[in-house]
């Protein structure tokens, strides 16, 4: 197994946790708020799909999928909604609202998609390019794909946890 193929094993990861939670996905459960949290399990799934979404497309510099593919205008969050999450106030991520379990689903596949895609068009050794010399260390492209996966990673890993709380708001 290659670095390549690592890094789409680890794709498949937040793919895989969403897939689980698939059932006990409603418009109830998307936006209880468990313990008067401000991010909802559809804010955590959004979220995930949009940072993904985000910084692929600053790493590839495409359009990102939110407005390519028209997401932007099936979710219809707003400007919140096109904002990937980070610094939201208590009352932005409030409104983050999302009552339909396939499209959250469907936006966070289309992004780990092109995640995929990404990797499909790359070789090996351009993992470990620099791409961003504002870190010390520098980010190389292969650092900067486990970071968005691994964030994808933690956020549904805490929207699975949210799933199984008591609902409220």
């Amino acid at each position: 197994m290659d670095a390549l193929d690592v890094l789409r094993d680890l794709t498949s990861r937040p793919r895989d946790a969403a897939e689980r939670m698939r059932p006990d996905l409603n418009p109830v459960s998307l936006n209880a708020r468990p313990g008067g949290h401000d991010n909802s399990v559809a804010w955590l799934l959004w979220h995930s799909g949009r940072e993904i979404d985000a910084q692929l497309a600053d790493l590839t510099g495409q359009e990102q999928l939110w407005t390519a593919q028209d997401f932007a205008g099936r979710f219809d969050l707003g400007p919140e909604g096109d904002s990937v999450g980070y610094g939201h106030t208590p009352e932005e991520a409030r409104r983050i609202l999302v009552d339909d379990p396939e499209l959250l689903l469907g936006y966070l596949g289309a992004a780990l998609d092109a995640v995929d895609t990404y990797l499909d068009g790359i070789t090996a050794a351009q993992l470990d390019d620099v791409i961003d010399e504002d870190w010390d260390p520098p980010v190389t492209r292969g650092a900067r794909v486990v970071s968005v996966v691994d964030d994808a990673i933690q956020h549904l890993a805490q929207a699975n946890y949210a799933l199984g709380m008591p609902a409220g708001d």
